[in-house]
């Protein structure tokens, strides 16, 4: 897979944190969660911007946050990806 792949489906990834958690399925945004940062690890960051390796070590601080301010940022996070794999 190469990282325009690999970053879409993280951007999806995200996404569906954040839905879960909107929606009060803690199990499903933690698994969800578990699988964007697996991806996270695949992605070949020597290829990416600055701006969009500060995003991807941002990722793993979404653990510690609360599921509100976990669910914003990780939609903000999904759509800042999505938007560089789009347009970038």
């Amino acid at each position: 897979m190469n990282n325009k792949q690999i970053l879409g489906a993280l951007a999806m990834d995200l996404k569906r944190v954040a839905l879960g958690l909107h929606r009060k399925s803690f199990t499903m945004a933690n698994r969800f969660f578990i699988e964007a940062l697996k991806r996270k690890e695949e992605i070949d960051v020597t290829t990416l911007s600055p701006s969009m390796r500060t995003i991807l070590d941002q990722i793993s601080a979404l653990a510690d946050q609360d599921s509100e301010q976990k669910a914003e940022n990780a939609l903000m996070y999904s759509t800042r990806i999505q938007n560089y794999v789009l347009y970038k």
